[in-house]
């Protein structure tokens, strides 16, 4: 335990140990990936895929270390025994912080299938870590303004193409396909410029999830519903490097997916793009009266 070291030490300590795992965990998913691109059949990157799987849970196994090393973080879970290394999931989450993609690593790791999270394009330039995405196929969505899609009007649903291409990659075993609906942090300047009807969430984007299920909805048994709270306030990842975050709360919801939604074209039928978004606003609206009970009940 590092608790009696000032946080600043801390932090450099655990940034020490965050390089080091992932320089020299980043080798083997290099190789693997090199292998694959050499051995494009359907046995060999099967058991590729598996080994590279393994490497990227020893990383976040150690990244579980450092954080119990610098705090010992009080974790308030529900609901994670409704998951299984067995099945498939559509996994979603409120997001408010860099922090919630290792809060959800260190819960769900070695618990559930490996998650693939989908990644803005340019996250693909984050030095050495962006290459490790691209290795384990996360898919990397490219996401246009309203403005430049009315100038380039052909690019229209090629954020949507990319997530049936990287569905197609996930049939072969299970997998826990992650997607933060609100698409981005949640910050009170984005909630303003929104006008978002929930207290605690931005606006939810349904197109993602609609094409995951459209891709692969006869393999995905449930949909996992996260809901995360920090009790002190939304941390920063200085926060958790250094050891200053104490107390975090976690939800998972076991649902399940409405049969009338999978297998259907997301952007073929307005009755049912609108079904879904209704169906998508209702969990927001659960989530966000869940929310308000977590800050009533976990006040800073």
């Amino acid at each position: 335990m590092l608790r009696f070291l000032p946080a600043p030490l801390r932090g450099v300590i655990a940034t020490l140990i965050l390089a080091s795992n992932t320089l020299i965990l980043c080798w083997p998913l290099f190789i693997g990936a090199l292998f694959k691109a050499a051995l494009p059949f359907a046995a060999a990157r099967k058991v590729i895929n598996h080994v590279m799987h393994r490497v990227a849970e020893t990383w976040i196994a150690i990244n579980k270390g450092w954080m119990d090393l610098v705090q010992p973080i009080q974790w308030d879970v529900q609901g994670l025994e409704s998951v299984d290394l067995r099945h498939s999931y559509l996994i979603t989450s409120n997001h408010q912080s860099w922090v919630d993609i290792l809060v959800l690593q260190y819960q769900l790791n070695r618990k559930a299938p490996f998650l693939k999270f989908f990644l803005k394009q340019e996250l693909i330039w984050v030095p050495v870590i962006g290459l490790c995405w691209w290795a384990l196929e996360f898919p990397f969505m490219q996401r246009f303004s309203k403005q430049y899609l009315e100038k380039h009007p052909e690019k229209r649903g090629q954020d949507m193409l990319t997530t049936r291409k990287a569905c197609e990659r996930f049939k072969t075993n299970p997998v826990s396909v992650f997607n933060f609906l609100e698409g981005t942090r949640f910050t009170t300047a984005k909630h303003d410029q929104q006008d978002s009807p929930f207290r605690y969430l931005l606006k939810p984007k349904a197109g993602g999830i609609a094409f995951v299920l459209d891709a692969m909805g006869e393999q995905l048994s449930a949909l996992i519903n996260v809901t995360i709270h920090y009790p002190a306030g939304k941390p920063t990842f200085w926060d958790l490097l250094s050891g200053q975050v104490q107390k975090i709360v976690v939800r998972f919801e076991k649902l399940e997916i409405p049969a009338q939604f999978i297998g259907q074209s997301y952007d073929q039928s307005d009755e049912y793009r609108l079904e879904f978004q209704q169906w998508v606003n209702q969990l927001w609206e659960q989530k966000d009266a869940l929310l308000d009970r977590l800050h009533r009940d976990y006040p800073a």
